[in-house]
């Protein structure tokens, strides 16, 4: 007798109750057809997640709890068992998962752990659960949890394998990061092998302003055998399980027995059928790379914060750099090359070989090219300040007016023609302030903000290798990266080799290492200092620019919050 599991990897859109409520009733019809026992959904499924100070206004949680009513009304007639994500609400609100059959709901349980960490701000608007829940059905017992209730080494997960739960269904919100999949495959096998259980993970997928979920549902044996949704897309995920393994692991090893049993039971009709053989709709994980992973997000992220948004075609400065032809190509994955547009805009200092590098790539990726001068609205702006700066010297406030003339003609476009403003600066720049506020930083999605300048590289070469050829001519792979505000001007200029620059932010940013932990790691102290000073001096830009797409460890945005005025020096 087996236990047909369902994972419904669904991607929603926050606040939008009418498209959530309509995408869990297709996937409870397409389950109940294929004769799911329990179909599990992401967690906050109704609300979408994560919906923050929405849920402040008390009409949003009532708006999610008439959502539930409707899904409950759906499911009448219907043998399979739905564990859906809302907003429980009495005096308080809970992140809760409600268990509904057949028009009715069993039971609903509150997520005990709230995380209040990186991109996580859960303890600003819920209350914590205070009893864990198991569902009986026979001598089978299911335990449900959410998202940080399985992180917990003596969370919920450890009152439910007490309780006799066989099988764990958790509902989780869980956003990408490199390296994520492998750190949360690893928790998932410690638990499953711990409290010698079958874990059934549901995962969100798909872009909310800066967070992409990568999904990656997948069913953890007692074994640590995973067995994975893909990733990136929607997915029903189908797993046959047969709980007497998960109590024949049990009674080998004891890891359950004597526990103090404190979860609320509650009686559930579950389906337990006979299979000629187990069916399965995944299949064993493999780890894939990171460039492919970082890819898929940055397409993922940029399409849903593109549509979700009700932007079609999206517009970008094409300068012939390597981070404008990497975020070009992005968006041509994302948004299809006819709803790309890519917009040259020479000035006096830019040079035949960038314009023409620019045009190659446009051709390449068969997006709509415009080119537009900057020249003669330079050449006015000086007129106009020539008496003003009469008796000062020329610097980079010249090379800035260029930069910001580009922002001002991009912000036209899309004023003009509905189009969204892709913004293609990369965190390395964004970390130093090697870039210009209300200029190249101006626009509606930075799509690079997160991806340091090696990443740029390194993923630029991995898309041409997918594609066969080199979409991204091998010429702008090839020379040294520059602004080109000024004739001969090159990044290293007034940077340190992005290799260099690249591995001091990463210590510092993602690690949070100090000055004097970086030199140990056998960097220059004057170098180290002079890369932390730029981006404590930076802050200010930072906090001004518009979101990017979050696919490191800590990013600059939710992960970031450094005071703008500050005397703290590292050491």
């Amino acid at each position: 007798m087996v236990l047909r599991v369902g994972l419904a990897q669904i991607n929603t859109t926050v606040g939008d109750f009418e498209g959530n409520t309509r995408k869990i009733c297709n996937f409870v019809s397409d389950a109940e057809e294929k004769e799911t026992s329990v179909l599990v959904f992401p967690e906050l499924t109704l609300t979408g997640y994560p919906p923050e100070d929405l849920l402040l206004k008390t009409s949003f949680v009532k708006k999610n709890l008439s959502a539930l009513q409707k899904i409950v009304d759906f499911t009448r007639g219907k043998r399979v068992v739905i564990v859906v994500g809302f907003v429980d609400f009495d005096t308080e609100i809970y992140n809760s998962a409600a268990v509904i059959r057949d028009g009715e709901i069993y039971t609903v349980y509150r997520k005990m752990v709230l995380p209040n960490y990186s991109v996580f701000d859960e303890r600003r608007y819920f209350s914590p659960g205070q009893k864990s829940v198991v569902l009986s059905s026979g001598r089978l017992r299911t335990g449900i949890n959410i998202c940080e209730d399985l992180w917990l080494p003596s969370g919920p997960m450890h009152e439910q394998a007490g309780a006799g739960a066989s099988v764990i269904l958790n509902l989780s919100a869980s956003p990408f990061t490199v390296g994520k999949v492998e750190t949360r495959h690893a928790l998932l096998r410690t638990r499953a092998m711990e409290y010698s259980s079958i874990v059934a993970y549901c995962n969100l997928v798909g872009g909310q302003d800066e967070l992409v979920f990568d999904g990656r549902s997948c069913i953890v044996t007692p074994t640590g055998e995973i067995f994975s949704a893909p990733a990136f897309e929607e997915h029903l995920f189908l797993m046959d399980v047969d709980p007497d393994v998960s109590t024949r692991y049990n009674l080998f090893e004891g890891k359950r027995k004597g526990y103090t049993m404190r979860s609320i039971v509650s009686e559930i009709p579950l389906e337990m059928m006979t299979r000629d053989r187990a069916e399965l709709s995944g299949s064993p994980h493999i780890d894939s790379a990171d460039d492919e992973d970082v890819f898929r997000a940055l397409v993922l992220g940029l399409r849903d914060y593109a549509h979700k948004n009700h932007f079609e075609e999206a517009v970008l400065g094409v300068s012939g750099g390597i981070d404008s032809a990497l975020c070009a190509a992005i968006a041509v994955e994302a948004l299809g090359r006819e709803n790309v547009v890519g917009v040259v805009l020479p000035s006096h200092v830019s040079s035949k070989e960038s314009l023409e590098d620019a045009s190659r790539l446009c051709e390449n990726l068969g997006i709509r090219k415009m080119q537009i001068s900057i020249k003669e609205p330079y050449d006015a702006c000086l007129s106009v300040l020539k008496e003003h700066f009469s008796k000062a010297s020329e610097d980079t406030t010249e090379e800035n007016i260029q930069a910001r003339l580009r922002a001002v003609i991009w912000m036209a476009l899309s004023n003009k023609f509905g189009w969204l403003v892709l913004t293609a600066g990369n965190k390395s720049e964004l970390a130093t302030g090697y870039t210009t506020l209300y200029g190249d930083m101006a626009g509606g999605l930075s799509v690079l903000k997160d991806v340091y300048k090696t990443e740029v590289y390194s993923l630029s070469r991995y898309y041409n290798n997918t594609k066969g050829r080199n979409v991204i001519p091998e010429e702008i792979l090839k020379k040294p990266p520059s602004a080109e505000l000024k004739f001969g001007q090159i990044d290293q200029d007034s940077l340190p080799p992005y290799d260099t620059l690249d591995r001091i932010l990463r210590y510092y940013i993602e690690e949070g290492f100090s000055l004097n932990e970086i030199v140990e790691k056998g960097f220059e102290r004057e170098t180290v200092a002079d890369v932390l000073s730029l981006v404590k001096r930076s802050e200010y830009k930072r906090r001004q620019g518009p979101p990017g797409i979050k696919v490191n460890r800590r990013s600059f945005g939710r992960d970031w919050r450094m005071p703008l005025t500050n005397e703290y020096k590292s050491e």
